[in-house]
């Protein structure tokens, strides 16, 4: 279960990527970790049918069987069972997002019992991608000094694991898309094709790029992008 990941990419090459027409009105800061019920940028279509960059809370609403006898929700981070009615509401082409990162952690178990992070991204520079996500806005009791608010909410879909993250955690890995035509069929195809899209990524497309600490650090510059400075 993927619940600490990284985003450290600006909010001019995630709009490029996902082709968002509007940008929310915050300055997008790189944030080398993100947890539970963190604010943290998505990409989803406006009401009005526009592309845009928005902020987010990362953890769905929970079922109705999973709040009994408590009095707040911090949210379902991590999406498997599409199938269940709970989800149903939200695979709608409205309901779906694009949840932009750099790198995503996986708890190691080692002998001595710890469970350290270990970070996985698609290359040592850490390139942009992004989960397959879902949102919606909704009125809950995030936590109990809050009372109830009104939020944006985000998730993001898992699937069985690939080779690299599977020698990690063999139960799960989050749904990446990594090309053009993969995000705009999340983004605008009837559920019968985007399901299709959960599936893990191809063995040897991810690497560890980072062990052991609460946030990835940021990455080294590759040598052509050293040329630059």
């Amino acid at each position: 279960m993927c619940n600490l990941y990284s985003s450290m990419k600006g909010s001019a090459e995630v709009r490029s990527a996902a082709r968002a027409m509007r940008e929310g009105l915050f300055n997008l800061a790189p944030m080398p970790g993100i947890f539970p019920d963190y604010p943290a940028p998505i990409v989803r279509t406006g009401a009005d049918g526009v592309r845009e960059l928005a902020m987010g809370r990362w953890g769905m609403p929970s079922p109705q069987f999973a709040l009994k006898n408590r009095n707040s929700d911090s949210g379902i981070t991590n999406i498997r069972n599409v199938a269940s009615p709970h989800w149903r509401p939200w695979l709608g082409v409205e309901h779906r997002c694009l949840v932009p990162f750099t790198s995503f952690s996986e708890n190691e178990a080692l002998p001595d019992g710890s469970h350290p992070p270990v970070w996985f991204a698609l290359a040592e520079d850490r390139p942009l991608a992004f989960f397959a996500g879902l949102r919606t806005q909704w009125t809950s009791i995030r936590k109990v000094k809050e009372g109830e608010t009104t939020n944006e909410l985000f998730g993001f879909l898992t699937t069985e694991p690939n080779a690299e993250v599977g020698a990690i955690h063999p139960k799960a890995m989050p749904v990446i898309l990594t090309t053009p035509d993969e995000l705009e069929t999340w983004m605008m195809a009837p559920w019968s094709i985007a399901m299709e899209l959960q599936r893990p990524l191809p063995d040897g497309a991810l690497q560890v790029v980072a062990r052991g600490s609460r946030q990835d650090p940021p990455a080294e510059p590759t040598a052509a992008q050293a040329s630059l400075f």
